[in-house]
């Protein structure tokens, strides 16, 4: 894979020969996979062949990299497909999260792997908005958070000015910022013809833009987690310490880590604050950078007035119907539900809506009138590949396990 001699030049000297070597030779070997687990409907479960990420109590590796987009349970939002990188937010939220937050803010949150693990460590009661700028994007979020299946999710399509203009406020907010994205280029080889020092430029301007707005809607005493996919410190730590100039109540907390993780620290010069570095080939993962910082004192501040006015909310009518009627399908009908082919269900299922499930978990709704079965499964949402595997590649195990 050729990478670009500009960024060769400086993430070597960044990094220090020792480590990009490293970096280097991680490019012929195998990138890991991992999944995070939905702690509300994967309770009895367990993964095949899967490996604890030790920063994530839901993460897991898996041995090698199936066909996610084949299997139900995927659908069913009973796990989400994410770098192991970016479940520390897991470990972050659990050592720093304010004691009862009843607010909180994912900005940047397409598409959805933060949010969704944000949503299940928040308590029940606390209201969790999930927001991205671009439409496209926003959609792929809306899809990802339905299926997580969490009350009190909002997701939102709008700038983070809008968010600062509707007077809301927050008591923690991610700023999973957009970057360079020098932490995919062993991943995606796209990133890395999209990649330019001009790009970079645009990058940390913009960061600051979003944080400086995102701190704007933060309560005192609340807990804002920024976040990269990139390597160079102009976006990471050059960053985080303007933001602890400019910001005079801004105040970097410790994340409690173990050396087995083989997470980096600052590689700013003169700058020994807690931030925390995944590298490919240090540690098990693709790139991020992540830092926490808290906004004045420990306690939060009581919810404050608001309007989502002059944010565009979206919704979609995609939910379960209110009845108790289930059709378990086996593995080669849920396919073809997903894929919106017709079914059909045995002869005494009561007309009218039902829910169709896999292995007990929800895939969605179909009408049953009598002579045929209209599929529910939203368009947008189906499966559009062609292949059709007859066996089906368990990545979830329960012990009642049933995929005939």
């Amino acid at each position: 894979m050729l990478l670009p001699e500009e960024f060769i030049a400086y993430t070597r000297r960044t990094m220090g020969d020792e480590r990009f070597t490293r970096y280097q030779e991680s490019f012929g070997e195998e990138p890991p996979v991992s999944i995070r687990l939905n702690p509300r409907k994967t309770e009895g479960m367990t993964v095949a062949g899967g490996e604890p990420v030790s920063w994530c109590r839901d993460g897991y590796y898996l041995p090698r990299r199936p066909q996610f987009t084949m299997d139900p349970l995927l659908h069913a939002g009973c796990y989400y497909v994410q770098e192991a990188a970016s479940m520390f937010l897991d470990e972050v939220l659990r050592q720093h999260l304010p004691s009862h937050p009843l607010m909180a803010l994912d900005l940047c949150a397409a598409p959805g792997g933060k949010s969704t693990l944000l949503r299940a460590v928040l308590p029940d009661d606390c209201v969790l908005y999930s927001n991205e700028p671009v439409r496209q994007r926003a959609s792929i979020l809306l899809e990802n958070t339905m299926k997580w299946g969490y009350s009190n999710h909002i997701v939102t399509n709008a700038y983070p000015r809008d968010y600062r203009a509707s007077k809301l406020r927050f008591d923690v907010i991610l700023c999973d910022v957009p970057c360079s994205g020098e932490g995919m280029f062993r991943r995606d080889e796209a990133t890395i013809s999209e990649w330019s020092p001009q790009h970079v430029e645009r990058c940390w301007q913009l960061q600051r833009d979003i944080v400086t707005d995102a701190w704007a809607c933060l309560n005192d005493g609340g807990l804002l987690i920024y976040s990269t996919c990139t390597f160079n410190t102009k976006e990471n730590e050059e960053n985080v310490r303007w933001f602890c100039e400019t910001f005079d109540d801004a105040r970097l907390l410790t994340v409690d880590t173990k050396p087995e993780w083989h997470i980096t620290g600052s590689l700013l010069k003169g700058f020994d604050a807690p931030v925390y570095r995944f590298i490919p080939g240090i540690t098990r993962s693709e790139g991020l950078f992540m830092s926490a910082i808290r906004k004045g004192g420990t306690s939060v501040s009581s919810r404050q007035k608001g309007s989502t006015k002059g944010l565009r909310v979206l919704t979609a009518d995609y939910g379960h119907p209110a009845t108790d009627v289930q059709v378990e399908l086996n593995y080669a009908q849920a396919l073809a539900y997903l894929r919106g082919e017709a079914l059909q269900l045995p002869a005494d299922t009561p007309r009218g809506m039902v829910v169709v499930t896999f292995m007990g978990h929800p895939l969605g709704t179909a009408k049953n009138i009598g002579s045929r079965t209209n599929n529910q499964y939203p368009k947008e949402w189906r499966i559009k590949t062609t292949h059709i595997p007859t066996d089906y590649e368990a990545i979830l195990r329960h012990t009642e396990q049933n995929t005939d």
